[in-house]
């Protein structure tokens, strides 16, 4: 949608016009439901260090071309104003994705773009003179038509949230024109782990630091919050990692857990303190909720009611041992019908970092998850879905004025 309002609005009053196909009855359908439906758009954290990609260089130049101060411009212009949570995520004032949406429909709609929902693009090429021919239906009326552009903008998504109208079938398409498509697989979604005792903490959230390993190498490493699920554990500080388990689907992972990591310190300080009057239990519970401090102590064969000026450097070391060296093997993780993002895409060199637009076919561009970069959970993705469409339709109008 932001590359067709940025074409539209750029193009003025000349006699092109902008088309948007959406092969859902409705636009917009996985936006409004991003953020828990509050739609997290951006993160202070924005670099190209946070994302992955096989060219940090090529994220940086995005990135470089529409920082956060830049979304928020083009927003606020748009009648999208946003701000900060303590932590530096963004998020629209209204706290509603659903309201972006129906802004960013507002906007199409004064911009005079022409909307043809519901209507599947079935095949794209391309003929020099003749531009890009799109054969396509319209599901509504069962009509079948074939249409010449001048300009192409494929902002098609992956395959995550099949229900929510994701597919990955223009990939294919993509490859015919030229492009090459590393390899597509899940990102952002839980991890599936045989818990052991650990299935008692079901329901229970942490705030942790979390790590995969292969034997002893570290493949990745995250922080954030995490919850304990009848399968295994979801939330940002697992999610983070998921994709190490779908790249990797032949090795034997753990997923090591670093619950106290926050506040180990602070932790040994009070522990080394020989006239800390409170018991353990009441120690840990500054940290954790009262079922969780229970099972750590079980786990660590510890008195709930010992001092902590009682505790032996065995104690001590039980306990640590418990709270931050817990792994636990992976069994699998989310798929594309419960992971966020999908990973992979046309391969980031083959389009410019300035524009999207293709270094192989000019006049096609590819913008958002349809290319080979993501990033962690936190607004990261939703930022680069709309730098990538700020600069693809903005180049597109300067080309054609």
């Amino acid at each position: 949608m932001m590359a067709a309002i940025e074409a539209a609005r750029g193009l003025g009053k000349t006699l092109r016009e902008v088309v948007l196909f959406e092969h859902e009855p409705k636009l917009g359908r996985k936006l409004a439901v991003t953020g828990a439906g509050r739609c997290n758009i951006s993160n202070d954290g924005v670099k190209a260090s946070t994302y992955h990609g096989p060219e940090p260089a090529w994220i940086e130049s995005l990135l470089e071309g529409f920082a956060v101060e830049d979304l928020e411009r083009v927003l606020y212009r748009l009648g999208i104003p946003i701000y900060k949570t303590d932590d530096g995520w963004y998020y629209p004032l209204s706290q509603s994705a659903a309201s972006v949406v129906a802004v960013l429909e507002e906007r199409l709609l004064g911009q005079g773009v022409l909307m043809r929902v519901a209507t599947y693009v079935r095949r794209v090429s391309y003929q020099e003179g003749l531009g890009f021919e799109l054969t396509f239906k319209d599901y509504s009326s069962g009509e079948k038509g074939i249409e010449h552009f001048d300009k192409l903008i494929v902002a098609t998504g992956g395959k995550s949230y099949p229900e929510l109208g994701a597919k990955g079938h223009f990939f294919s398409q993509l490859e015919a024109l030229g492009h090459t498509i590393k390899p597509l697989y899940p990102a952002l979604g839980p991890i599936d782990a045989r818990l052991g005792a650990f299935t008692a903490l079901q329901g229970q959230r942490f705030d942790a630091h979390t790590a995969i390993f292969d034997g002893e190498d570290c493949l990745g490493r995250s922080f954030g919050n995490l919850i304990f699920t009848k399968k295994g554990l979801n939330g940002p500080g697992v999610m983070n990692l998921s994709h190490l388990v779908t790249q990797n689907p032949e090795k034997n992972l753990q997923l090591e857990v670093n619950f106290i990591g926050p506040w180990i310190e602070e932790l040994a300080e009070a522990a080394s303190d020989e006239n800390n009057q409170a018991s353990v239990r009441a120690l840990l519970l500054r940290y954790f909720s009262p079922k969780a401090v229970d099972f750590f102590l079980a786990q660590a064969a510890l008195n709930p009611q010992k001092l902590v000026q009682e505790l032996t450097e065995h104690d001590f070391q039980a306990l640590i041992q418990t709270l931050s060296m817990t792994r636990f093997e992976i069994t699998g993780a989310g798929d594309f019908s419960n992971s966020q993002l999908t990973a992979g895409g046309v391969a980031t060199q083959e389009l410019d970092p300035h524009t999207l637009q293709s270094k192989r076919l000019p006049g096609l561009y590819v913008i958002g998850e349809a290319v080979d970069i993501f990033g962690p959970c936190g607004g990261y993705n939703l930022h680069v879905a709309f730098a990538s469409g700020y600069l693809a339709g903005k180049s597109l109008a300067e080309m054609n004025n």
